[in-house]
């Protein structure tokens, strides 16, 4: 076997057939999307947790988790809702905005309880929002970086054997 043949048999690297410049700036592409996404993120983040701890609302003793804590994140304003929603209710005696008559004076705490609820229910989906935005903020970097280190990998190239 001749040196040219074993090398054919073995496998030799060759430039691609075609340019790949396309997938590196993907790849670059992905990279600073995933550094814009996890900015971003980490701003929401910093914002919403600004504005939950300016409104100084505590936790109170009777709450399931964080008691005498302000509220400034996801777990802190979802305790501060759940022990809202049982405040309300033992007021009313179990019963809801809609199943109170409506000349009823507790009607509007029940209403105040409930915007309050969601308003904090909202500020704890901001939290998720932000925590998913860095998350695929973390994975297009991945991504972008192994499309990168792909494109400007060797092409080996393998030929049949020739009997």
């Amino acid at each position: 076997m001749t040196d040219q043949t074993a090398a054919a048999v073995e496998g030799s690297v060759e430039p691609p057939a075609r340019s790949l410049g396309g997938v590196k700036v993907v790849g670059i592409l992905g990279i600073l999307a995933g550094v814009v996404l996890i900015v971003v993120g980490i701003v929401v983040w910093i914002m919403v947790s600004t504005q939950l701890q300016a409104e100084r609302i505590a936790i109170p003793d009777d709450a399931m988790a964080f008691q005498g804590q302000t509220v400034a994140g996801p777990f802190t304003a979802f305790v501060q809702a759940d022990i809202i929603q049982h405040h309300a209710l033992e007021a009313s005696e179990g019963k809801t905005y809609a199943e109170l008559p409506q000349d009823d004076p507790l009607r509007a705490t029940m209403m105040n309880a409930s915007f309050l609820r969601a308003s904090l229910f909202t500020s704890v989906v901001s939290f998720g929002v932000a925590a998913f935005a860095i998350g695929i903020g973390i994975l297009s970097i991945m991504f972008g970086w192994a499309l990168h280190r792909l494109a400007g990998a060797p092409v080996v190239v393998k030929s049949a054997r020739v009997a």
